[in-house]
């Protein structure tokens, strides 16, 4: 296996100057060092963002000079919020599918194909096009740090270019050639696994920092999600997993045997599942637009983190089973459907995605940290959820400047 915890890729240096934002009415910062509970809240707070970094956390009485100054107008101020799950290279649309489940039919692993003919008939200016605006509306809504995806080629060819466009745009890129079994291989998924374990890994692990697989009915089993992990941890890569998400199954257990960083859904967990998520170093990454697009029980949020795993929420920005890319609405779920508190939900969003990335660097303000920030047109991070739908992102700073 990989080391459990990897180097973070980080921005490059900025020559941004240094910035003082000052008069924050609430600012959570995930270092309870820094101020009052978990998220380390500070009342009437300032932040300086030197370069790309954070240099300085307190009170805005206290607050050295900077070469800049913000006035954040007694705004509240969070981390910027960090997705570790998305698929973005794709092609097409499936409305008429999300039509169907709406009115009755149930989601299913095999609609993924639809988007997979699409992406293997599409241009690679295309999906550069494609990922390029969904990370730039992810990034206008708060999210500074995003993970995503290959999946929907399912050839060599294909998935090794889209791993190229998804590089292009983040350093969070994820191998998913065993997103599904693909028609061409349908009668021999032992063929297939062959692929994407030889020849199809040898072109994809120079792009990518994480291997995943789809552990589901309809997609790969245990054995199968075994041998395309342990594969690509032989390559260098880390394990990731979308794991329990439509039935019961081995994922989770996988996961957390293999030291995975991530179990991605985990919809369905039995006591054991939970015990093990709870002991283990896997991250619980939870995927509430997912349950809302297709009508599904959402997983139960409460249950693992009372159980003392760590949880992460992510949007699995897709376009098939969530397309959506706001980690805002992911919260509001969270708190109304999966029982989690506005404090847990915004630390999930932010440190708990960190965390399933094994980043230190990101996911808090706190000096060292990489200078993301995000101002909210509300005086206090729990109108995230308080006021679900409502654009309350004011102004976000990815490693130290303005978007």
């Amino acid at each position: 296996m990989p080391a459990a915890s990897v180097p973070a890729p980080t921005a490059p240096h900025s020559a941004a100057p240094a910035t003082l934002v000052t008069n924050i009415g609430s600012l959570a910062t995930n270092d309870p060092a820094l101020g009052e509970g978990p998220l380390g809240l500070l009342a009437d707070a300032a932040v300086v963002l030197d370069g790309d970094r954070v240099a300085w956390v307190g009170r805005a009485a206290d607050a050295p000079a900077a070469d800049a100054v913000h006035d954040a107008g007694g705004r509240a101020a969070v981390p910027g919020f960090v997705d570790s799950h998305s698929h973005l290279v794709f092609a097409g649309d499936r409305t008429e599918e999300f039509r169907a489940r709406m009115s009755g039919r149930p989601y299913a692993a095999g609609g993924i194909r639809t988007t997979v003919a699409a992406t293997r008939a599409a241009g690679d200016e295309q999906l550069h096009a494609t990922v390029a605006r969904h990370t730039a509306e992810a990034l206008r809504q708060g999210t500074t740090v995003l993970e995503t995806k290959s999946g929907y080629g399912l050839t060599v060819e294909d998935e090794a270019r889209s791993l190229r466009v998804a590089a292009a745009h983040t350093d969070e890129v994820t191998y998913l050639g065993a997103h599904v079994v693909p028609p061409e291989y349908e009668d021999d998924p032992a063929g297939y696994v062959d692929l994407v374990t030889g020849p199809m890994l040898d072109a994809c692990a120079p792009h990518a920092r994480w291997v995943d697989v789809f552990c589901e009915r309809g997609a790969f089993d245990g054995d199968q999600a075994r041998a395309v992990l342990t594969a690509g941890a032989a390559r260098g890569l880390v394990p990731r997993v979308h794991a329990n998400q439509l039935h019961h199954g081995p994922g989770v257990q996988l996961a957390v045997e293999l030291e995975a960083a991530s179990a991605d859904h985990c919809t369905h967990l039995t006591d054991a599942d939970v015990d093990a998520l709870a002991n283990g170093r896997t991250v619980a990454t939870l995927l509430p637009g997912a349950e809302f697009s297709t009508r599904s029980p959402y997983p139960d949020a409460r249950r693992l983190l009372d159980a003392g795993a760590t949880v992460a929420l992510s949007t699995d920005c897709n376009p098939g089973s969530s397309y959506t890319s706001s980690m805002a609405f992911c919260i509001a779920l969270a708190v109304r459907e999966m029982r989690m508190t506005p404090d847990e939900a915004l630390w999930s969003a932010t440190a708990g995605g960190a965390v399933a990335l094994r980043r230190t660097d990101v996911g808090r303000i706190t000096p060292g940290a990489r200078a993301d920030l995000v101002l909210l047109d509300a005086p206090s991070h729990v109108h995230l959820a308080y006021r679900p739908g409502v654009p309350l992102v004011h102004g976000v700073w990815r490693a130290g400047r303005p978007v």
